[in-house]
């Protein structure tokens, strides 16, 4: 705006008009000559005058949901694998489809669903998304053979990937510079948090003997009552999220400023409970020729940003074609320097980055339920090796022998809750002074001294001779890969404009979907070669990130924004 100021002086001053003929804020028009006061902010500056108080509060207990739901979509079967494997007649192999399935469907959906929140909004894909997972989440529930299982997993990583990956971006959209920087790592907490309610949610779930017949057909034993409670994230999400407003960034984005202004005086009336007339923004600026007019038309590109700010331009509505041929036309920045050797960086690094935390983390219930048969049974510690010969043997038992493996209801120890509680409350406690330590030393190098940490993690679980220190060093590596992975997003958050950031993130989560899809199909194929295998992959993987993160440039000197 700076750059129109001597423009501006040249010509006859206007009556300075904050409202529409409909009654509306006229949030497009130029402050008059000697109102600086009054001057159209940009988006930084409108969000800090919002405040920050109990909206934000609400957006917290929102995302507490929200963040449930996604970690549960990913991480439910890794807790029903040892219980249900007599009741699905599961194999390793099965075992590893089933963890992995729900990644195979995110990475279908991730490019469609960036792209429709980057063209209808942040809120609808939030909201449909999530109430579409709870329908899936509550069909899994009902399964009664692997296969339909399965089906349902599948469908719910389709839906869930989309509002995974837009929540990121709806809050720090929500959040002024102040407190963008720390709201992943409090996404990181409430993700830990999550982690730390599902072992729990088993330990009270799945001892009980729940078996029952429904419709005399629908056979519901503990592990369908466990999937139908966490579906219950999803859903309340997807109706709470009905009632929050749209970001203003993305509306600012797309040039309806109007409904942005409303948007924002919303959330500072939320915040401060004072009026929304009262709101300091009278005005903001015209990042691109108004749509206003035409608020429900999808936008699917961002106009040329050179014209005339002074007066709203109209246009005309738009076929189907003629939106997705400037969709598109959006898109080409990604294309070209230096946009796309940033983005193949980054999504490299996810896909390395998710192979090895996901694949460490979803067969962890896996082997904890193993040690604890295996020290139940013969009354001793063993080696990792040995741990995970025991496991390959019992499977392969459940389906050779299933009668008589099977003909009492198993019984997982104590132990195995125990342990996954402590991994995730150790998560929790990371991220609790991540936020200090990401002030301390940068985004940049805890991302890169994490991974290469958790790397020496990682091949250290090879060599862990009793439950106790698998149980330390796999809290240790998903504690700092977890870290990792928030410094991550948080990088990508800063250094994509508004316009490609949804899609940025959707693909960087695509990647890591696959990266975890490779991850738990690969795991049980090199447990089956050796010991060794798995550990050296989830090792490799970690360095390879690293050394990769050491080009990241710096979020705080970025230009790219």
């Amino acid at each position: 705006m700076a750059d129109k100021s001597d423009e501006i002086s040249t010509t006859p001053k206007v009556k300075d008009i904050e409202t529409d003929t409909d009654g509306h804020s006229n949030s497009t028009v130029e402050a008059s000559v000697g109102s600086p006061e009054n001057a159209p902010a940009d988006f930084d500056k409108a969000i800090d005058a919002s405040g920050f108080g109990r909206f934000n509060l609400i957006l917290f207990f929102v995302a507490i949901f929200a963040t449930c739901a996604n970690m549960f979509e990913s991480t439910t079967m890794s807790y029903i694998l040892p219980i249900a494997e007599c009741d699905l007649h599961l194999t390793l192999t099965d075992k590893g489809v089933l963890n992995a399935c729900a990644y195979a469907g995110m990475i279908i959906s991730a490019i469609p669903w960036g792209y429709l929140s980057d063209t209808k909004g942040r809120r609808k894909v939030l909201v449909c998304g999530y109430l579409l997972t709870s329908i899936c989440v509550f069909g899994s529930a009902l399964s009664q053979n692997f296969i339909m299982l399965v089906t349902f997993k599948f469908l719910g990583g389709l839906m869930v990937n989309g509002p995974a990956a837009v929540l990121f971006t709806y809050l720090t959209e929500l959040h002024g510079p102040k407190y963008r920087s720390n709201v992943l790592m409090v996404v990181g907490m409430v993700t830990s948090g999550c982690l730390l309610l599902l072992p729990v949610l088993a330990w009270a779930i799945f001892p009980r003997d729940w078996d029952f017949v429904l419709f005399e057909s629908l056979a519901i034993h503990s592990w369908q009552i466990f999937l139908f409670v966490c579906a219950l994230p999803s859903l309340i999400s997807g109706f709470v999220l009905w009632t929050m407003p749209e970001s203003p960034k993305f509306l600012m984005s797309q040039g309806r400023n109007a409904e942005a202004l409303q948007m924002l005086q919303k959330i500072y009336h939320i915040n401060t409970g004072k009026p929304k007339d009262t709101y300091p923004i009278k005005s903001l600026v015209l990042e691109v020729p108004s749509r206003d007019a035409q608020k429900n038309e999808a936008i699917y590109t961002i106009d040329d940003k050179s014209e005339s700010k002074t007066e709203p331009v109209k246009r005309e509505s738009r076929t189907v074609l003629e939106s997705l041929r400037a969709g598109m036309q959006q898109m080409k920045p990604m294309f070209h320097k230096p946009l796309l050797g940033l983005a193949l960086q980054i999504y490299t690094m996810q896909f390395a980055m998710f192979l090895g935390l996901n694949t460490i983390r979803l067969w962890l219930p896996q082997l904890f339920s193993s040690m604890a048969d295996f020290e139940a049974e013969f009354d001793e510690s063993a080696e990792m090796c040995t741990i995970l010969e025991y496991s390959i043997n019992k499977t392969a038992e459940t389906l050779t022998n299933h009668e008589n493996a099977c003909a009492e209801p198993k019984v997982v120890s104590m132990d195995m809750y125990i342990n996954n509680i402590i991994v995730s409350a150790c998560g929790l406690v990371g991220y609790f002074f991540a936020g200090s330590i990401i002030r301390l030393v940068g985004t940049k190098r805890l991302l890169t001294y994490g991974l290469f940490i958790s790397s020496i993690l990682g091949l250290a679980l090879y060599w862990s001779v009793n439950s106790l220190m698998t149980l330390c060093l796999a809290s240790a590596f998903l504690t700092v890969a977890g870290v990792s992975f928030s410094s991550l997003l948080s990088a990508v958050v800063s250094l994509f404009p508004t316009q490609l950031r949804s899609i940025v993130v959707a693909i960087t989560m695509m990647c890591g979907r696959l990266g975890a899809l490779s991850g738990n199909l690969l795991f049980p194929v090199f447990i089956q070669i050796g010991c060794l295998p798995p550990f050296v992959m989830v090792a490799a993987v970690m360095i390879i990130a690293g050394v990769l993160s050491i080009f990241v440039p710096n979020p705080k000197k970025a230009t790219f924004t």
